[in-house]
C-alpha cells in the first residue's frame, strides 16, 4: 500500500461494525508479534519508516515525531470506525516496533480490502515480513471476512514486489503511471490474494490470536 491513506484532514465516512473495531486483537508469529499500535511507537516508528531506503516507494511518512504520535491517535480512529487498521510489528525479544502492516476497506464491509507493509532496513531478510505477511492476511479473511486483498507496489521496488510474490500473491496488471512521488509518476504492479487461494494453501492460520 504506497499510498498511505492516512490524510490529517481526512473527513468523516460510513463505517461498519466489526468484533475488532475495540481493539485489534494480539497476532503472534513465529518471529514477530503483531499488536496495537501504542503512541510508544512512536520514537522507532519515525526512525525506521523515515530513512530513505524505506521511504522511497512509499507516500511521505509524517516529518516529524508528533506527526507520528497524530497517526497512531488517527489509525486508533480509524480502527474504531471500522475502516482501517494498522498493526505495529514488533520481533521477538523486543517491545517496540520496527515497522507496520496496514489494511484498508476498499468498499464498505471490508469485502475488497486494500493492504500495505514498511519493515525498518535493519529487520530486512530475517523473514520478518513473511511471518507477519501470513499472520495479516490469516486475520484479513479468517476474522475480518475479506474476499479479495489487494496491494500495490512501484515497478521499480523489486523488494517489495518479490516480498508479495512470496507469499503467494498473484500479479494481475500494471497500473501506468498511477503513484506520484517526488514529483514523478510511477507504474506500479497491482497484485491480489483471493480468499478461496489463501485458505487452500498447505498451511492456514499458522499463528495465534490472544
Amino acid at each position: 500500500m504506497e499510498k498511505m491513506p492516512y490524510q490529517p484532514e481526512l473527513e468523516s465516512r460510513t463505517t461498519v461494525t466489526s468484533d475488532w473495531r475495540n481493539t485489534l486483537p494480539v497476532l503472534v508469529g513465529n518471529k514477530v508479534t503483531l499488536r496495537e499500535l501504542e503512541l510508544t511507537d512512536a520514537p522507532a516508528l519515525f526512525a525506521m519508516l523515515t530513512a530513505e531506503e524505506v521511504s522511497r516507494f512509499i507516500s511521505p511518512p509524517p516529518t516529524t515525531l508528533e506527526g507520528f504520535e497524530r497517526f497512531i491517535m488517527w489509525a486508533r480512529e480509524e480502527r474504531a470506525a471500522g475502516r482501517y487498521m494498522c498493526f505495529a510489528v514488533v520481533p521477538h525479544g523486543m517491545d517496540t516496533a520496527v515497522g507496520l502492516f496496514q489494511v484498508r476497506q476498499l468498499e464498505p464491509g471490508f469485502a475488497t480490502a486494500e493492504w500495505g507493509f514498511a519493515i525498518g532496513s535493519p529487520f530486512w531478510g530475517k523473514g520478518f515480513f513473511v511471518d507477519g505477511a501470513d499472520q495479516v492476511v490469516n486475520f484479513a479473511v479468517d476474522t475480518v471476512g475479506v474476499r479479495r486483498l489487494e496491494a500495490r507496489a512501484a515497478v521499480a521496488n523489486g523488494r517489495g514486489n518479490g516480498a508479495l510474490r512470496k507469499i503467494g500473491a498473484i500479479q494481475e496488471g500494471v497500473l501506468r503511471r498511477s503513484f506520484l512521488k517526488n514529483g514523478q509518476w510511477l507504474d506500479q504492479i497491482l497484485w491480489s490474494i483471493l480468499a478461496e487461494d489463501w485458505k487452500s494453501k498447505p498451511v492456514f492460520s499458522s499463528g495465534l490470536i490472544h
